[in-house]
């Protein structure tokens, strides 16, 4: 009746229209219930409408119309042509209004019936783009008590603006303001396109304010849950800043395809995922090689449960042991060897130099004349940037292992590589752990020197880098990764104390005791005699081989070896004999 009072006027409608009208009521019901259910409208749930149910809406009540339509015609129902256009609009605002107000009705209570937010936790969102804007959505339809007070963004345009009523108060340098303004408790970083060195940034300047800090990582990585429990925690490979290395993943299928590929050291952090990202590229065989049985074991209950379909054979036995080594040769027959296993704990080995060498430089002679015994195609041996002008024995006998490479790469059909890369962050033994552990236990945390600086890498990209090489491999070269910008330790420290909520320095000490032996201020990641040449991939070089006479250098490192097997007093010197980059700290 209402489109014909808007076309008549309520006191002035004409009963030759109205009677008509009145007699179409049962068949437009029957329509109206017949169209709502095949668009779904009674199934929603209204609390949370959005677009597109006002846009299932628009399109069932222009259905409905031409159905009106469709059926008066057929009926012989003459109508106003503004009657139908008055009907449409009415329809459709009633069929909207009705619905979206439940959400309305929803929003405001929830404003109201908590107050005036004061003791709510108060939340600041960096970001003001899509992923905010579901974000918000999210946490205001969840049952917390949480209030979004602000958002930044570093786009001008925005600034000044609202999303969902929440003000767009500034860019990344108005965080600290905005905190202190808002009172805000904590910050979400909402920004998943960031490359990792801008969020890097932008968790620098969030960990100067008082407010707990949270990131939200990419949109594809929350799709197993809501945005809202995709939130998480900080992390240290967040404060890293730095884009991954990519690798070819086809190439490496084609790779490592009907090939049996061998892991030394598979139990260990490197040599795990090495073994993880292998499995995934289908290789004829694994063998996970560890002299340490339970790392071993839990990585192949793992392999097994993620890679059933993959051949995995787990084989304990130390890499200095000859015998043992040849019978895997023997039996195994490896067309690929990742060579991981090594002793690599700085100050042990100050301690321990014998074990070093029977660990690093006999492991890997000993691999190397297997691996061209048995016609190993491509052997990869996993170094270190402490190998480049070595102050301390770990550092100068994996350097000793660099130069057994390139001596059997000129003697041999086997194509021997070595990789170099800095710390891997969160790997046993390494700093990060360290500082955690003394974080969870109340500090102090304890620094060698307030200005050293470490090279640092995530565990993925570390083992993108050996695969790297695998591929680009024709044998002889040292490839070194280009790892960025060296991090300072007390950075480091000062923005993982801040990371678990305390302030540095006041809740949690930090402690200078000393460079340990054998510790440099600094790595380097290649000597100046080495050079660099570019590879196709651009954050990829390779170090020039060094000239030396490889012969004698072998002759020396067996004598090396044997001296080390007596365990002579003397060893850190004959060390210096064969390395002549050895430059031990006094």
């Amino acid at each position: 009746m209402m489109p014909l009072a808007l076309r008549f006027g309520i006191f002035t409608m004409e009963i030759a229209y109205l009677e008509p009208a009145i007699s179409c009521l049962p068949a437009d019901m029957a329509i109206t219930v017949l169209v709502m259910a095949l668009f779904k409208l009674y199934n929603r749930v209204w609390a949370y409408a959005g677009m597109d149910e006002l846009i299932s809406v628009l399109k069932a009540s222009l259905v409905m119309e031409a159905l009106y339509v469709t059926y008066r015609m057929l009926m012989g129902v003459a109508m106003p042509r503004s009657f139908y256009i008055f009907n449409w609009v009415f329809l459709f605002l009633l069929l909207a209004a009705s619905r979206i107000s439940i959400r309305l009705v929803r929003q405001v209570w929830r404003k109201y019936a908590k107050g005036d937010g004061s003791s709510r936790h108060k939340i600041m969102i960096v970001g003001a783009g899509s992923a905010a804007s579901l974000l918000i959505r999210e946490l205001r339809n969840s049952s917390n008590s949480a209030k979004i007070v602000c958002l930044v963004d570093d786009n001008p345009a925005k600034r000044g603006k609202y999303i969902h009523g929440i003000p767009i108060v500034g860019d990344r340098q108005d965080i600290a303001f905005a905190v202190k303004k808002y009172d805000v408790d904590e910050i979400i970083i909402a920004i998943p396109s960031a490359p990792p060195k801008v969020a890097g940034e932008i968790i620098t300047i969030c960990n100067e304010t008082p407010a707990k800090l949270k990131i939200l990582p990419s949109i594809s990585a929350s799709l197993t849950s809501s945005l809202s429990q995709s939130v998480r925690e900080v992390n240290y490979e967040d404060l890293l800043g730095r884009d991954a290395v990519v690798i070819n993943n086809r190439e490496m299928e084609d790779f490592v395809q009907d090939k049996v590929v061998m892991v030394t050291g598979g139990g260990g952090t490197i040599g795990s995922e090495l073994c993880r990202q292998i499995a995934a590229n289908r290789p004829k065989k694994l063998i996970v090689l560890d002299i340490y049985e339970n790392g071993a074991y839990e990585l192949q209950m793992e392999l097994l449960r993620n890679h059933p379909d993959i051949d995995v054979k787990v084989l304990i036995g130390s890499v200095r042991d000859y015998g043992r080594m040849e019978t895997i040769f023997q039996n195994e027959k490896p067309d690929v060897i990742y060579h991981a296993a090594a002793h690599k704990h700085v100050p042990l080995m100050e301690h321990s130099p014998n074990e070093a060498v029977k660990n690093n430089c006999k492991g890997t002679l000993n691999l190397a004349k297997l691996a061209d015994k048995y016609h190993v195609k491509r052997f990869v041996l996993i170094s270190t940037d402490k190998a480049v002008r070595p102050t301390n024995v770990m550092g100068a006998t994996k350097r000793l292992c660099e130069m057994i490479v390139q001596a059997y790469n000129t003697m041999s059909e086997t194509e021997f590589v070595a990789v170099r890369f800095g710390n891997v962050l969160g790997s046993n033994g390494s700093v990060i752990p360290l500082f955690l552990k003394q974080i969870e236990s109340g500090g102090p945390v304890t620094l060698t020197h307030r200005e050293i600086t470490r090279f640092f890498m995530t565990v993925s990209e570390a083992v993108s880098l050996v695969l790297q090489a695998g591929l680009l491999a024709k044998g002889g070269e040292i490839f070194v990764l280009d790892m960025g910008q060296p991090v300072k330790i007390y950075d480091l420290a000062v923005n993982l104390i801040r990371l678990k909520g305390y302030v540095p320095d006041e809740d949690i000490k930090i402690e200078i005791v000393g460079l340990r032996p054998g510790e440099k201020l600094y790595e380097e990641l290649l000597m100046a005699e080495e050079g660099l040449e570019s590879t196709p991939n651009d954050l990829i070089y390779i170090g020039k081989p060094i000239d030396m006479d490889h012969k004698g250098f072998l002759r020396q490192l067996e004598h090396l070896i044997t001296v080390a097997e007596t365990n002579g007093k003397k060893i850190k010197k004959e060390i210096g004999k064969v390395c002549d980059t050895y430059q031990p700290q006094i």
